[in-house]
């Protein structure tokens, strides 16, 4: 039966595939992006190219009055941004603090004020190691505290919570996705860079299907 969803939508490869993941299941989509004080507007510019394109309902929000109290992250402060895996430690410099909590918390209040029956996020198992809001202990205590913050009940839902993003891409194939309509390099240069754990893991998952990333890499 469709219902009412919010996809929190950054413009990137996994949004992108959570946004349609929803469309494919027969939802009513409602696409939310943030303008957190972000090193570059790039994806969002990509996102709204997206919704625009399909018809879907998109608000961009900014909340960069909190980018004061966010501070110490590579994506928001004056800060090189790392280059290398995702793994390796210096790519912790790249968490914005509480950032998952805060988006998700916008964006079930947006759920609640339009009747909608649950948020949809991109979080993945490659997250995990990184990312704490990204973890399933972490999914899973927000979809508790959604569904007890209102009178009506909003379920916290990432559908690639248990994969990584190897098999994003690849169930984004299956649904004839055109990846060139995302962009995933921390950097928001005309072409991204190919170096940053974010142009890696994508480098990766694209290498991995077997096929070639469509964005041009510096």
């Amino acid at each position: 039966m469709s219902q009412k969803v919010v996809v929190i939508y950054s413009g990137g490869m996994d949004s992108f595939t959570v946004l349609h993941k929803a469309l494919q299941e027969g939802n009513e989509v409602l696409a939310l992006s943030f303008n957190y004080g972000q090193r570059h507007v790039k994806e969002l510019e990509v996102a709204a190219n997206v919704c625009k394109q399909h018809g879907i309902p998109h608000k961009v929000v900014d909340i960069t009055a909190i980018n004061s109290l966010l501070s110490g992250s590579s994506l928001t402060d004056d800060i090189d941004i790392p280059e290398g895996h995702y793994e390796e430690e210096s790519m912790k410099s790249t968490v914005v603090p509480n950032r998952n909590m805060i988006l998700l918390s916008l964006a079930i209040g947006y759920a609640v004020s339009e009747n909608a029956s649950a948020v949809y996020y991109g979080a993945h198992s490659g997250d995990h190691a990184i990312y704490p809001d990204c973890r399933p202990e972490f999914v899973r205590q927000m979809d508790v505290v959604s569904k007890m913050a209102n009178y009506d009940p909003v379920a916290v839902h990432a559908p690639y919570l248990d994969v990584d993003k190897n098999a994003i891409l690849a169930d984004g194939l299956k649904m004839g996705l055109d990846y060139s309509q995302t962009w995933t390099c921390y950097n928001g240069r005309d072409k991204a860079c190919g170096k940053c754990g974010a142009c890696q893991e994508r480098l990766e998952a694209f290498a991995a299907n077997g096929i070639e990333d469509p964005i041009l890499y510096e």
